[in-house]
């Protein structure tokens, strides 16, 4: 892959370039691309601000030019602001991909329509909504961690994770 362009030498590669399982060989990624990370949304701003905090330090981390968040409901940006977003960087391929842990009617069925209105205002750009987060093992293990983490901040050996930092959260009642 062409780190500054995010291609790949090969057209009928997925992302991170493997090569597609599913039948789908011929199927070509239009380059840039761009992610959109979404979740439920929130009324709360500071569980909104947190995918957002979140989705800035993908952009860090994840090898596509355009990461974008966005909220499926009661909170903007919504997906077809997100989705703008990224046609206006250039995004010639958007990847909509669920901040969720498991399938269910929003993948199944809400976020799907909520994309292809959003896509539907720019014809000429590709998109598909992939996988939930899970079920995956390497969830398991960052459960595992997690729950030893609190475990240890409770005994005193470990200070709070920034989830917990200020709150009464991780506390044995």
């Amino acid at each position: 892959m062409d780190s500054a362009t995010g291609d790949h030498p090969e057209d009928d590669r997925t992302p991170g370039g493997r090569a597609p399982a599913d039948g789908h060989a011929g199927a070509t990624v239009h380059h840039p691309l761009a992610v959109i990370v979404v979740d439920h949304g929130s009324r709360r701003s500071e569980a909104n601000e947190s995918l957002e905090s979140f989705v800035r330090s993908c952009g860090h981390r994840l090898a596509y030019p355009i990461v974008e968040p966005a909220h499926m409901e009661l909170a903007e940006p919504s997906i077809a602001t997100a989705f703008d977003r990224c046609v206006e960087a250039g995004a010639a391929t958007v990847v909509v991909a669920p901040y969720f842990l498991g399938p269910g009617s929003h993948w199944d069925r809400d976020i799907p329509e909520l994309a292809a209105a959003a896509a539907a205002r720019h014809p000429d750009v590709r998109w598909l909504v992939a996988a939930p987060l899970g079920p995956d093992p390497r969830l398991m293990d960052l459960l595992g961690d997690r729950v030893t983490h609190c475990l240890e901040h409770v005994a005193g050996t470990a200070a709070p994770c920034p989830s917990c930092t200020g709150t009464t959260r991780c506390e044995l009642r």
